[in-house]
């Protein structure tokens, strides 16, 4: 059965607090040694939709940004524009940045793969550590041979989805944390006929919470259908 993907707000803000990692953990250790300083290696993290490897980055962002740090940045990010010039990456290395932030390496462009290329040799120059992000091992990614070469150069890390019983943990929290029950028949379906990966089941939980509360119903699963019912005939 084709699982429902929803589209991902910004209304939960990435965080390393907030990242489930489960066997993910060591991921998020290698992020966040990136940004205590200069000499870590050079960290690659790759893995299906979900996995959190956006998350990892927003959540690097926004530590060093809450630091007073800068950090350049490059990448497909829908949900939140991090750029500084108009949703086009900068072309000019700042020797002050603590870290380089690559997201979604396997769209960029010619002229992106140069800007990264450069920015990879001046950061290795100046201790400026490198944290990128794609689908797929640097080997398997349809890039320049320099720019393939220099993202294998480091911790090649290999991101995996959670595991259903701990979404299912996660989901329940959230619900409850909204003053929603969630009961087995509804986690069933939703398990069943929505995308697993947390942020777009946190994106349905709100609908729903909001639903239900104009609805002056509890959730359930009819309760479900008439929602997506009622947003196709807002369409």
């Amino acid at each position: 059965m084709k699982q429902i993907a929803l589209p991902i707000s910004a209304g939960s803000e990435p965080s390393f607090d907030n990242y489930q990692a489960e066997r993910n953990a060591p991921a998020l250790q290698a992020v966040q040694a990136s940004l205590n300083g200069p000499g870590a290696p050079l960290v690659y993290l790759w893995g299906p939709p979900g996995t959190g490897k956006t998350h990892l980055l927003r959540a690097a962002w926004r530590q060093l940004a809450g630091m007073g740090l800068g950090a350049g940045q490059m990448g497909v990010w829908s949900a939140l524009d991090l750029t500084q010039s108009g949703g086009e990456p900068q072309q000019a290395f700042d020797p002050a940045w603590r870290v380089i932030l690559l997201d979604d390496v396997h769209r960029f462009t010619p002229a992106q793969q140069q800007t990264a290329f450069a920015w990879m040799i001046h950061a290795q120059s100046v201790g400026c550590n490198v944290v990128a992000a794609g689908p797929v091992p640097p080997v398997n990614l349809t890039l320049r041979d320099d720019v393939r070469s220099r993202l294998s150069q480091g911790q090649v890390m290999a991101l995996h989805p959670l595991s259903e019983a701990h979404v299912r943990e996660v989901l329940k929290s959230a619900a409850h944390a909204r003053g929603i029950v969630l009961s087995h028949e509804v986690l069933d379906y939703v398990m069943l006929r929505f995308s697993r990966d947390l942020s777009s089941l946190h994106q349905l939980l709100d609908r729903l919470d909001t639903f239900s509360l104009e609805a002056k119903r509890g959730v359930t699963v009819p309760l479900i259908n008439a929602m997506f019912k009622s947003m196709e005939g807002d369409a």
